[in-house]
């Protein structure tokens, strides 16, 4: 373009939106500057828009300010605002006032990086002016003074975020300051600390995460974190030699002198651990806002960050300690972070914090021990440390509460913990929220909680304490709740007086069974009125009076329903058979095939057929029962072929169950006794046949006889693993028979067609 052809330059200001500023009693006015030039015919050549915004601070305003005076001289003042405004500007101004400053008593909050509180050395006796950037830097290329001076003039620019992308295009600045913090931080800790601070107000902001990373400070910041934690351990050592130095009489001059040597070396000692926990803090402020990005992260885990943090665990400064707990919080959700604080003793740090009268820390610190709570090994160090009384006592407070219950839940899966619980108030507690719930659904953590209490005896009976158990079952019969149905079944599962509570609710648990129920309640009254091995319970009228055994007897077939629903029905009739007139009713029932059916088709499944074995252990100790099982059903054969099963409480019932079939049967007793010999010769066959091919190869498997384990020998590839019995038995015969191989057979082959 011609400049000729340009005749005029045109301005235009929209005004935009008002804004409170985030951190000072101001406000923010935003506008747009359209600019452009015009032809001779008065078009526009060339156009440029930029936003802009102005603030506006409010010195004069505190809590007695007339703020509908001060909106409307607002307004008259600044162009940017319409007048129609001032209602707006009005309700800006009312929140401001109203506005609470972080760290009052009133709103208790974690502490932002640019909320950090001005700490000593800040103070300055002029105004900084990013106009005068240059002057500051000069100060940096002077002596230490100097330096703080022009260091901190350059803070103050900095806490202002307005001014930090004026700083990032000064480079000069930047490399000056990284500069004098890498030569210069062990001469001054003030130094130290107020450029620190200046990198920590733009690690604020990840856009300016690269620039810190780019003038290497964050690795800088953790060597001066290490450096200091060392020079705090010489501090306590000097001080513990001037203590030892001191006699415990005071009549000699000389002590005098040195307990004021002491006094003032401890007063010393003082001020430079104020100085140093504001460096501390800055520092680990500034790593923790790069901790963003986990392979920053990572870099910090390589460079031994955790054992720093769990070593500034030590330290009373309540500030410093919420942060540093914060970070190992962040840090915890990593395994490997996780197991260097279990080998660094961390809970035992924490323990000391629980409870405590800062809020921001108990809060951080709860968090971090809900974190480890997730290892076994952490869960128990809670509980040797003494930490399940305390936090039992938080119980009780709203703002903890939640954290609390989550840490004590994840503490009461342990069985060995469980019972802890009996010596503290946790469980009235507990009792008081449940009942406390009303109509609404008890919270998924209390209810939790409270069914992994419940499997312990001893807190069993603190439940039921009272009308415990009544209100209980009153509730969950009331708005049929799975959960609450679970932790009375738990009650149930006990032995002693717990289990005689429950006769009295034996015919409301009954009335519950039905196809119309929700069925997860109705697994749980199965399984509580399961646990029910009560002598003194007439299970004949029971099932009759509530037409109980048609529904059982639907449920055992395959598929009817969900397998959880299926195995509490097989669980329930194993308790039923028990009862004489019950087993006689449910085999007129013809509820044995459809176990058999059922046994088929769930044969892979232990816990089924473990049940269903024991149906037929319970069923063959009555004479009428014992008599259809033998004569009417294939029972027997079946118990048989699950008798040399791999899953030793499978055969443990099975040989039960066929020692007293054999007992009460010849015919029968003969086929089992049979079919034992026939296992064990099996086995003692497979025995010698291993030992003759030692013997033939003894260096099959390597130089060393002795390189196959003894265990071996009697053990079969893909076949189930012999009893006790068999093995004693293979044993004694490889021991005491030298015959050949063909005498063995000619000998085994008389005893059994004599059995036979």
């Amino acid at each position: 373009m011609q400049s000729d052809d340009a005749q005029y330059l045109k301005r235009k200001v929209k005004p935009g939106n008002i804004d409170v500023h985030p951190t000072e009693k101001a406000l923010v006015v935003h506008y747009e500057v359209e600019a452009s030039i015009r032809g001779e015919r008065g078009d526009a050549v060339h156009e440029e828009r930029k936003e802009c915004q102005k603030i506006i601070r409010l010195k004069s305003l505190n809590a007695s300010t007339d703020v509908a005076l001060l909106a409307r001289k607002v307004v008259e003042e600044c162009k940017l605002i319409h007048p129609s405004k001032v209602a707006e500007v009005e309700h800006l101004l009312f929140y401001l006032q109203n506005r609470k400053k972080p760290g009052s008593k009133e709103e208790k909050k974690l502490m932002k990086p640019r909320e950090l509180t001005p700490f000593e050395g800040m103070e300055i006796d002029e105004e900084a002016n990013i106009n005068k950037i240059d002057e500051y830097v000069e100060l940096l290329y002077e002596n230490i003074p100097e330096k703080i001076r022009g260091s901190t003039l350059i803070l103050h620019l900095a806490r202002n975020p307005d001014n930090l992308e004026e700083l990032l295009r000064n480079e000069t600045a930047l490399g000056a300051l990284a500069r004098v913090l890498r030569e210069d931080w062990k001469q001054s800790v003030e130094l130290a600390t107020t450029i620190v601070y200046v990198f920590f107000c733009f690690s604020s902001f990840s856009q300016f995460h690269g620039l810190i990373t780019h003038y290497k400070i964050g690795a800088l910041c953790m060597n001066i974190i290490e450096h200091e934690l060392k020079r705090y351990d010489l501090w306590q050592d000097e001080l513990d030699k001037k203590i030892l130095n001191i006699p415990l009489r005071d009549e000699d001059p000389d002590n005098l002198a040195l307990r004021k040597d002491h006094e003032k070396a401890y007063k010393k000692y003082q001020s430079l651990l104020v100085k140093q926990e504001q460096l501390l803090r800055v520092a680990l402020y500034l790593l923790l806002n790069l901790a963003e990005d986990t392979r920053t992260e990572l870099k910090m885990r390589n460079k031994n960050i955790v054992h720093l943090l769990v070593k500034t665990l030590d330290r009373d400064s309540e500030e410093l300690l919420v942060l540093v707990v914060s970070f190992l919080k962040k840090l915890s959700i990593f395994l490997e972070n996780k197991n260097d604080m279990a080998e660094l003793d961390t809970v035992e740090k924490l323990a000391r914090l629980v409870p405590c009268e800062h809020e921001d820390l108990l809060n951080v610190a709860l968090r971090l021990l809900l974190n480890l709570s997730f290892d076994t090994g952490l869960r128990s160090k809670m509980v040797q440390v003494g930490l399940l009384p305390k936090l039992t006592a938080l119980l009780g407070s709203e703002s903890h509460k939640q954290i609390v219950m989550c840490i004590l839940y994840h503490i009461s899966i342990d069985d060995r913990s469980k019972s802890m619980f009996a010596y503290t108030d946790c469980i009235p507690q507990l009792m008081k929220m449940v009942f406390e719930h009303g109509e609404e659904r008890i919270d998924s953590e209390l209810i939790s909680f409270c069914i992994n209490l419940a499997a312990n005896k001893r807190n069993a009976h603190i439940i039921c304490e009272g009308n415990g158990l009544k209100m209980l079952m009153k509730r969950a019969l009331k708005f049929k709740d799975p959960l609450l149905m679970k932790m009375i079944r738990n009650i149930s599962q006990h032995d002693g007086p717990l289990k005689q509570l429950f006769l009295d609710y034996v015919g409301d648990l009954a009335a519950q069974i039905g196809p119309d129920e929700d069925e997860e309640f109705v697994i749980e009254c199965l399984g509580t009125l399961a646990n029910l091995t009560i002598p003194d319970l007439d299970w004949e009228l029971l099932l009759r009076e509530y037409n109980l055994v048609p529904y059982l007897k639907d449920h055992l077939k395959p598929g009817s329903a969900e397998d959880d629903l299926i195995l509490e029905v097989v669980i329930m009739i194993g308790t039923v058979s028990m009862d004489d007139s019950c087993a006689v009713m449910l085999a007129k029932s013809g509820i044995i095939p459809a176990l058999i059916e059922l046994l088929n088709a769930q044969q892979e499944d232990d816990e089924f057929v473990c049940q269903i074995v024991y149906v037929f252990y319970q069923m063959v100790f009555h004479q009428a029962t014992r008599d259809v099982i033998i004569k009417d059903t294939q029972a027997p054969a079946y118990l048989i072929d699950l008798m040399h099963d791999k899953n030793t409480e499978i055969r443990k019932v099975c040989d039960n169950t066929l020692d007293i079939i054999a007992e009460y049967d010849e015919e029968w007793g003969r086929k089992i006794q049979s079919e034992k010999f026939r296992w064990h010769n099996s086995q003692w066959l497979e025995m010698v046949e291993s030992r003759q091919m030692d013997e033939a190869e003894p260096y099959l498997y390597g130089d060393d006889p002795d390189g196959l384990e003894q265990a071996d020998l009697f053990y079969s590839t893909g076949k189930s693993r012999i009893s006790n019995l068999s093995l004693s038995l293979s044993l004694s015969l490889s021991l005491c028979l030298s015959l050949s191989l063909s005498l063995s057979l000619w000998i085994w082959l008389i005893i059994i067609s004599s059995l036979c």
